[in-house]
């Protein structure tokens, strides 16, 4: 086995094993619909979140972290951020007033640590925030779920660098206040890497790492660019890979080995045991998870498996009962 070098930030993953994600957010995900919650309706449901019953669940699942996250493509997020409002504007906040993710990392360690999940970009679907980003980019940003810039706007710089240096004191915010709790971020929708990050100039991917850490050096970071490259380091900073497949499990072969490392990344796959990220039915047999888990595990990789969540922090009973058998 090819054993990862221990000065790495990000090979406890590998003591780790395996891990849970959940998609806790108001739309379903990759949803590119405009979301009509209200402030109140989104505090409502992020107050009515049993962060014990959540962290007990977890430490009996066996899972050594959790990956959860902030928000995604609506602008509602369940973590306050004050650069975020003042940037935005909008009184009442879409930014929940409890800091779910603080209370869930601190109420799961120091057993299971967490990894917080954000796009790499504005809320697509918040017009105003993506107004006030100035996420308004000359190319064709429609991945991310952008309609077409309207011609009498005007075009930001190809690398969006106002918008990023928003966006880097918006995460250094969040990662400021929450310290050592939070061991590392996800960050999702990493589409544009080049042009955003691959420039010797800042903004660029090492600034925006480097904003990631604030609060924590040792916060471990994945830049994901889709289920094409799984494996492919997006940021020179980046310390495991982001790993996300969908239908398509890897393993080694003679022309494409796994290790557990992956062009100087901790080894790491995510993907859903669910019909799709935060939803639906057990799709794999518990044989069938447990088997795949280990077989990473013995490569010195890890998996994370994303799992359905009710709005007050429960599972689904069939995955619960999935989870058992993990253990086991």
């Amino acid at each position: 086995m090819n054993v990862l070098k221990q000065e790495s930030r990000a090979a406890w993953l590998r003591d780790a094993g395996w891990g849970l994600m959940f998609h806790y957010i108001d739309k379903p995900a990759s949803s590119n619909v405009a979301s009509a919650t209200s402030s109140e309706a989104w505090n409502q449901r992020v107050d009515g979140f049993d962060v014990c019953r959540f962290a007990r669940t977890i430490k009996e699942s066996g899972a050594g972290y959790v990956v959860f996250t902030l928000g995604q493509n609506t602008g509602h997020f369940c973590s306050p951020n004050s650069v975020y409002d003042e940037i935005v504007g909008r009184q009442p906040s879409l930014l929940s007033r409890r800091d779910l993710i603080m209370e869930i990392a601190e109420a799961l360690l120091p057993e299971v640590k967490l990894i917080a999940y954000l796009p790499s970009h504005a809320p697509a679907n918040d017009a105003l925030a993506v107004e006030k980003f100035r996420l308004a980019p000359a190319w064709d940003a429609s991945a991310w779920g952008l309609p077409p810039r309207p011609e009498e706007s005007t075009p930001t710089d190809a690398r969006l660098s106002e918008f990023q240096r928003k966006w880097e004191s918006v995460v250094a915010e969040w990662g400021a206040r929450w310290g050592d709790r939070v061991t590392g971020w996800w960050i999702d929708g990493c589409y544009f890497a080049g042009t955003m990050y691959g420039g010797a100039n800042e903004p660029n991917g090492s600034s925006f790492a480097r904003a990631l850490r604030v609060g924590n050096d040792s916060r471990i970071v994945a830049f994901n660019t889709g289920t094409a490259l799984p494996f492919e380091k997006t940021v020179v900073d980046q310390d495991y890979t982001a790993g996300e497949v969908s239908n398509k499990f890897p393993v080694s072969n003679k022309w494409e080995p796994l290790r557990a490392e992956m062009a100087d990344m901790q080894l790491h796959i995510l993907s859903y045991l669910g019909d799709w990220w935060g939803e639906g039915a057990p799709r794999f047999t518990d044989v069938w998870v447990r088997s795949y888990t280990r077989l990473i595990q013995d490569l010195g990789g890890a998996v994370t498996w994303d799992v359905p969540i009710a709005a007050d922090g429960s599972l689904p009973a069939p995955f619960l009962r999935q989870l058992q058998s993990m253990k086991r």
